[in-house]
């Protein structure tokens, strides 16, 4: 059985996120907070909570109460949200203004109560 969380609209680079989610891939859920406490990285809160969201998801789907042995990340990946309503203004020389973009990613996770092969 398999359940999904969703992360939408975060203010992170997606490309940041992507470095943390190749380490939990296939890890179990208790194995991944015991990885995301040496990351060295801010999205990892991110992660963090995408997974225990998606985790709850998968007991409440299941009906009982499962281990965080026994819950396993399947599937995980983030692609970048739009950007078009976050442009900001920087100042540049002689007085004029240049625009950048914030960063802005989707997350989804996916866990399963069964090890993927």
């Amino acid at each position: 059985m398999e359940a999904i969380a969703h992360a939408r609209f975060q203010r992170y680079g997606s490309r940041k996120v992507e470095q943390v989610l190749e380490q939990i891939r296939g890890q179990s859920v208790q194995r991944v907070q015991e990885i995301l406490i040496l990351i060295p990285r801010r999205s990892t809160k991110l992660v963090g909570k995408t997974l225990l969201s998606a985790a709850a998801n998968l007991q409440v789907k299941a009906g009982k109460k499962l281990e965080a042995k026994q819950i396993f990340v399947s599937k995980a990946w983030v692609v970048n949200g739009p950007m078009s309503h976050m442009k900001r203004v920087m100042p540049a020389p002689m007085g004029r203004a240049m625009t950048f973009k914030r960063k802005v990613c989707h997350l989804t996770v996916v866990v399963s109560d069964t090890k993927a092969a």
